[in-house]
């Protein structure tokens, strides 16, 4: 079974971290793999993967003429592979050395037709000690109440895994147009988010199947420094509550994981937290009670925005 990465890059700002990543894609314990890399509107981009991987026989380049946003440099990544799999990689993340060859495990095994895999953390400037392991997916990290039943250790079906650790066999990514472009990416409203959210939603109605979750085929996320100031995260927050109720109204039931998540942070999570707060006060534990509800309130503000936008804009095609 051959396997193609995709990884997108529009700007030679973090070629660094982005050669990072390509080689970690060299380094899997899997043979079979196509590298995909795409130039989402740069010519110096280009021309940099032109110089450092031209010759390389399990290379594939793709140029796009102008940044189309990273929805569509994965797509266009995607029909250029020649993989039966097709995988996505973020250019700030790290595969580990397995990685590919968990996914691959999946497939072969249970003949699924999406898996992905646990993100990790790999905190660039520190670990902030006010962020609570619940809202690690700020940072585009699986976090604490992600996965079957809430257990981020355990494999089974999910909705969907994120979309630096995800793949999808090629032909049914391909049957299904794969990512709506019109969701996130740089296009529309950039501070929708929710690509992979849409695309599974519609797999899930085209095949009844969801995404297989393999804990063990990880990613490590790098967590930026500006990604760990109180002010980013919060402005994350809102923006994912927004996303969150644009999904809803986009694709009926796509809440459904979401509601599950809330009702875990309620019921079990919070709980939890406060009992060791009574039990063993400390700085790092209030901080981290504190920051749970407030994060929780500004999703919500986030949320209720969303709706208020979206209601008002199928007010207005009606009128129409």
């Amino acid at each position: 079974m051959r396997v193609s990465v995709v990884i997108c890059l529009h700007t030679l700002d973090r070629y660094d971290d982005f050669t990072e990543a390509v080689e970690s894609v060299r380094a899997q314990t899997y043979d079979d793999v196509e590298l995909v890399l795409v130039s989402d509107g740069s010519d110096a981009v280009f021309e940099q993967f032109r110089t450092d991987f031209g010759e390389d026989d399990d290379a594939t380049l793709v140029k796009l003429a102008e940044n189309r946003g990273l929805l569509e440099a994965r797509n266009a990544g995607a029909e250029a592979a020649s993989g039966e799999v097709v995988a996505f990689l973020d250019d700030d993340a790290i595969a580990a050395p397995d990685w590919i060859e968990r996914l691959v495990e999946a497939y072969e095994e249970r003949d699924s037709l999406a898996v992905g895999g646990k993100m990790t953390p790999e905190w660039v400037a520190g670990k902030p000690d006010f962020l609570p392991a619940e809202f690690y997916w700020l940072v585009g990290v699986t976090h604490r109440g992600f996965g079957p039943d809430g257990d981020m250790d355990a494999a089974g079906e999910v909705r969907n895994t994120f979309g630096s650790n995800i793949s999808f066999r090629r032909d049914v990514f391909l049957e299904l147009g794969g990512f709506d472009t019109n969701i996130g990416g740089r296009q529309g409203d950039a501070n929708l988010q929710g690509g992979e959210t849409e695309l599974c939603a519609r797999l899930r109605e085209e095949y009844t199947e969801g995404v297989w979750y393999v804990p063990e085929a990880e990613v490590a996320h790098k967590v930026f420094e500006y990604r760990t100031e109180i002010s980013w995260l919060l402005d994350r927050a809102f923006w994912q509550g927004y996303s969150k109720r644009a999904m809803e109204v986009l694709v009926p039931e796509s809440g459904s994981e979401e509601r599950g998540f809330l009702s875990l942070l309620a019921g079990r999570f919070l709980p939890m937290r406060l009992r060791k707060l009574v039990s063993g006060p400390n700085r790092e534990r209030l901080l981290k009670c504190m920051m749970l509800l407030v994060f929780t309130g500004v999703v919500g503000v986030g949320y209720l925005y969303g709706g208020i936008k979206y209601s008002r804009l199928f007010m207005h095609g009606s009128d129409r």
